[in-house]
């Protein structure tokens, strides 16, 4: 018997490490391990020793006679994997990490952190088990709560990737670790501020802003960024004010990714099977009285190249009460994705998502269920309305290789799509840090495998790092954040032992104290504590697992006394 890995996997490769027989890929150092949907077991070999299972923080891995109706995909998903990608043994598994050697007129390294989500919580984490109570990690959140995209990005319906941040909860716990929440680095305190206190600082502060369609009628009412809609209904305090127009009886979702597909099950899943999740309590009464009965998601090249992963795919076909809609015409594959899907070098991942399409558009829908329709090859060229979106006009795409890579381009086909309410989900970009360089072209901040540099000279700027999305891109998922901030912290490691780094002129009391004058309404790991028992106790007098608190103003009181 061997395990499987699941829908759930976070790729944060804690099962890689665990493995005695070096049976689960891609490992880290693979090259395709940032783009890799998940990770995978390879079956022959697995011993069956659950280590795997134990060490998995999502609660993702499984034996394989273990598999829900749901999951049960997943032993053929695990094992044709290997058909592409043999097991080549030999790997030794994770080098141990070596202790900080910190001299003691040096004592303790000081690193900041800005930005509590995953990429910065690894780097923390990294940090404090290498250095023990020779590092101090001070770690900064605009929010009075932590855990970043993990807390206000996964869905609801999603609870055990949020078990994420459980292994979390040792790091922020330790002596050497201090928590300032609700504090705006650029508002509350300057870079210049943060690198006096500090040997380093770490920026991990993410991609939230929304990319624009570029297309009239995008700014009417009715018309959003998708990323806005998941905040609302996960309760983020800059969007718990929001409305969201449900009276329609159709939406439209302007792109195909993992984001999208979480979106569209939101609005037509049963909302009493959200009243057991953490979804925000307003958002669950605007969702009972939603009149939304369909959800069309578009995607703007073909089935081979949609960009959601076949573990959300395959998941939406388990819906109670929903039909996942495709029409055969657009399973018609063209000549150049058809070549793609049917090469010897074909991923399994790309096969897989043709095949699941396929299997989708053999269904007969039921005229009684809610419907989430998939189209390919269409993009939008207006949102039709005059105050308030009516309706969203698209083209047909066709697709064209350039440089060896499939784009699309729009055709002079059109139609227009009744709607009135249409959620735009193409991405996320950074937001530029005040005072640290930022390429607005790519939406990143500069930087050599996590040193940020001067884009003036191609140096590094001493003593300044980057972490997550803000460094790489929004790609890759949770658990791709662990090597990203693993090999940023290395750089810095490595910076400090060779002298590179400039000792601080303030210490931590120095810091609290200035912080305390700026803002009196900063909250610390105590205070964390003191919401997140709050938030808990009134989800279980509904049978929940928390009801987030949604104003900041009440987050500060709770955590202050």
């Amino acid at each position: 018997m061997a395990y499987v890995i699941t829908q759930a996997c976070c790729n944060d490769a804690s099962c890689v490490e665990v493995c005695p027989v070096d049976c689960i890929r891609p490992i880290p150092d693979d090259s395709d391990y940032t783009t890799t949907e998940m990770l995978y077991i390879e079956p022959a070999t697995c011993i069956d020793c659950g280590a795997c299972m134990d060490a998995c923080p999502v609660a993702a891995i499984f034996p394989e006679d273990q598999l829900t109706a749901v999951n049960a995909r997943y032993q053929t998903i695990n094992a044709e994997y290997f058909g592409k990608h043999p097991l080549k043994p030999g790997w030794d598994a994770f080098e141990p990490m070596t202790p900080v050697a910190v001299p003691q007129e040096e004592a303790p390294l000081r690193v900041a952190i800005v930005g509590s989500g995953p990429a910065g919580c690894y780097a923390a984490a990294d940090l404090v088990t290498q250095g023990g109570n020779s590092v101090e990690v001070e770690m900064f959140d605009r929010l009075p709560t932590p855990w970043g995209l993990v807390r206000a990005g996964v869905a609801p319906d999603h609870p055990s990737t949020k078990m994420v941040t459980d292994i979390f909860r040792w790091t922020v716990s330790q002596p050497s670790f201090a928590f300032h929440l609700n504090v705006d680095i650029g508002k509350h305190l300057t870079h210049d501020e943060l690198m006096a206190h500090h040997h380093a600082v770490i920026y991990a502060v993410g991609a939230s802003r929304n990319r624009r369609l570029g297309v009239p009628g995008e700014d009417l009412s009715g018309s959003h960024a998708a990323t806005e809609f998941v905040a609302w209904y996960n309760g983020h305090p800059d969007h718990a004010d929001r409305q969201f127009d449900l009276s329609a009886e159709r939406a439209v979702i302007v792109g195909n990714g993992n984001v999208a597909l979480d979106v569209a099950r939101i609005l037509v899943m049963d909302p009493e099977e959200l009243a057991g999740t953490d979804i925000a309590d307003y958002a669950l009464e605007a969702l009972r009285k939603s009149n939304i009965r369909e959800v069309i998601v578009l995607g703007r090249r073909g089935p081979a190249q949609a960009a959601y992963t076949n573990p959300e795919l395959i998941a939406l076909g388990h819906l109670k009460g929903v039909d996942v809609v495709v029409d055969p015409v657009e399973m018609v594959l063209d000549t150049h994705s058809q070549a793609l899907v049917e090469s010897a070098g074909a991923e399994p991942s790309t096969v897989l998502k043709t095949t699941v399409a396929q299997e989708f558009s053999e269904r007969t829908p039921n005229p009684a269920n809610k419907r989430i329709v998939l189209r390919f090859l269409a993009s939008p060229t207006e949102v039709v309305g005059t105050e308030h979106a009516t309706g969203l006009t698209i083209a047909r795409n066709e697709l064209f290789e350039e440089d060896g890579t499939l784009r699309a381009r729009a055709t002079e086909q059109t139609e227009t799509i009744e709607t009135g309410l249409v959620l735009r989900s193409i991405g996320y970009r950074a937001t530029p840090v005040p005072g640290i360089p930022f390429d607005e072209s790519r939406g990143t901040i500069p930087n050599q495998t996590g040193r940020v540099i001067d884009p003036g000279t191609g140096e590094p700027l001493a003593g300044v790092y980057t972490a997550g999305w803000i460094k790489r891109g929004p790609s890759g998922v949770i658990g791709t954040n662990k090597k990203c901030a693993k090999d940023t912290v290395a750089q810095l490691l490595e910076d400090f032992t060779d002298g590179n780094l400039t000792k601080p002129t303030g210490d931590r009391k120095d810091l609290d104290k200035l912080i305390n004058e700026r803002q009196p309404d900063v909250v610390d790991y105590k205070g964390w504590e003191a919401i997140d028992k709050a938030e808990r106790e009134r989800g279980k007098e509904s049978g929940r697992p928390r009801i987030k608190i949604t104003d900041v103003k009440s987050m500060v009181e709770i955590a202050h006394t």
